[in-house]
């Protein structure tokens, strides 16, 4: 596979994984009925923006790094924080979830079919950043 063909496809799989990732976090929300807590807010804040910024670059042939990679690393680094969290490494009296929404360590509240969300979006942003930095260069 030529190296262009390559970047192409490894940008449109970045497309393919925030894509998911957006419809997956808009169905636990909105046909599931979990309330996200503040954390997983500011995750969607960095994730939602992907698809369109992605897209649009695939489109125009570019290749989005400059737009998409610091709110790929800002939820990577919020997604590392909440798995933290949720794993018990980081205490949670400095978690910024309030007793008004739901904890960033409810084990109920935060997972789907048995995978624990704040683990699955650390993946998401980690397969995308991987997609966005194994490439050299825009896209001719």
């Amino acid at each position: 596979m030529p190296d262009t063909s390559r970047a192409a496809a490894v940008q449109f799989a970045a497309f393919l994984l925030a894509l998911a990732t957006t419809l997956g976090a808009l169905f636990i929300g909105e046909v599931m009925g979990q309330m996200p807590c503040t954390l997983c807010w500011y995750q969607r804040i960095a994730m939602f923006p992907l698809v369109p910024i992605l897209g649009v670059a695939i489109w125009r042939g570019e290749s989005g790094k400059a737009y998409a990679l610091p709110l790929v690393l800002a939820g990577l680094a919020i997604a590392g924080w909440h798995s933290g969290l949720y794993a018990g490494l980081i205490p949670e009296g400095i978690s910024p979830c309030t007793q008004d929404s739901p904890s960033c360590s409810d084990r109920m509240q935060m997972s789907v079919l048995g995978f624990p969300i704040p683990y699955l979006s650390l993946a998401a942003f980690a397969a995308i950043s991987l997609c966005l930095t194994t490439t050299k260069g825009p896209r001719p």
